[in-house]
């Protein structure tokens, strides 16, 4: 370690579980956040802090001012230009910590895209909002045999498990199948920004120990409510000889190709994928100047009409804003860009 490294990190080396051996493991930890909202931009950072030199993001979406209460990174100039949360974190990591590599990915995770995204990190942490992504997630853990940290948070509650398969269950052990019926939402039920950097604090104390080394590793499941102070922990169970994901190798997410039209978590919005085509934001523009205000970037386009706002990608993703009607959001897609 330089001398430079060993001042900057000096209160964190001084921690007996890390010291100067730990801290050169986590220099040269590559680490994947999927998710850069309230979850994945608090891990960012506080992994940037803590001297990860390098940081892969995966984000789909931009920055909007109801992102600010709770998400870590941004300012209100990110969301008065909409600009993607990928960048907009790497851009603020880098003022934070000159020597982190960050490598932005303006990107949905999918079945097609999710192994070449992930490829070469040593570990995934888990800053997305729905269980098909986790799921997602964990066929690629165990495929890859990458460790992950799972993390959600919704009010005041929060909850966090590591997931190692080589030493404990994975995440389709604990959780078979998604959870029946309608779920909480933060568009329903709120979010406090103290839930959510409690949640990713925990995460990034579970990498941590991962990156330096985790002798006594066991797959416990830690649950919070910050606004009860209430926490407790408990043991996550063996491995599963009949899991369908790291017994029987199946990868169903993972092989599932299609890429289905979702609704946006308290965004009334919808994000489509029905272009197989990717799209030249700039000749895009002059057509779409015809119908509407039209604001482009070498990241996004956006289209304000009447009712709607409209954001187009490169890669052909779109996210259509005022609606959660699905026909609606690929109707009005087949209008402006074509079926």
């Amino acid at each position: 370690m330089t001398a430079d490294e060993k001042e900057r990190y000096s209160r964190q080396i001084l921690f007996a579980p890390i010291g100067e051996a730990g801290q050169a493991k986590i220099r040269d930890a590559r680490v994947c956040v999927v998710g850069c909202g309230a979850l994945g931009s608090f891990q960012a950072e506080a992994l940037a802090r803590a001297g990860v030199d390098r940081l892969r993001l995966i984000d789909r979406d931009y920055v909007e001012y109801s992102n600010l209460q709770r998400q870590w990174l941004y300012e209100e100039a990110d969301a008065r230009e909409e600009t993607p949360k990928a960048i907009a974190a790497a851009r603020r990591l880098h003022q934070l910590n000159g020597r982190v590599e960050v490598e932005p990915q303006v990107a949905d995770l999918t079945p097609s895209n999710a192994e070449e995204l992930i490829a070469g990190c040593d570990l995934i942490l888990d800053g997305t909002d729905n269980f098909e992504t986790r799921y997602l997630l964990n066929d690629v853990s165990v495929k890859t045999t990458t460790p992950w940290i799972y993390g959600a948070a919704i009010g005041s509650y929060g909850i966090a498990m590591p997931v190692d398969a080589r030493r404990g269950p994975c995440f389709a052990c604990v959780y078979p199948e998604p959870p029946a019926g309608a779920q909480p939402t933060c568009d329903v039920n709120g979010v406090l920004a103290s839930t959510t950097a409690a949640v990713a604090s925990l995460q990034v104390a579970m990498a941590l120990r991962l990156i330096v080394g985790w002798p006594d590793f066991e797959a416990r499941i830690h649950t919070l409510d910050v606004w009860e102070g209430a926490s407790r922990q408990m043991r996550a169970g063996e491995r599963d000889p009949q899991c369908r994901t790291c017994g029987a190798r199946e990868f169903r997410y993972l092989e599932g190709q299609r890429r289905i039209p979702v609704s946006l978590c308290g965004r009334n919005a919808v994000q489509l994928h029905d272009s197989t085509r990717p799209l030249n934001l700039e000749e895009l523009a002059k057509r779409l100047r015809m119908v509407g205000e039209v604001r482009v970037n070498e990241f996004a386009l956006r289209l304000e009409i009447p009712k709607y706002n409209l954001t187009f990608f490169p890669d052909g993703r779109a996210i259509v804003k005022g609606t959660t009607n699905v026909g609606l959001a690929r109707s009005l897609y087949a209008r402006l860009i074509g079926a």
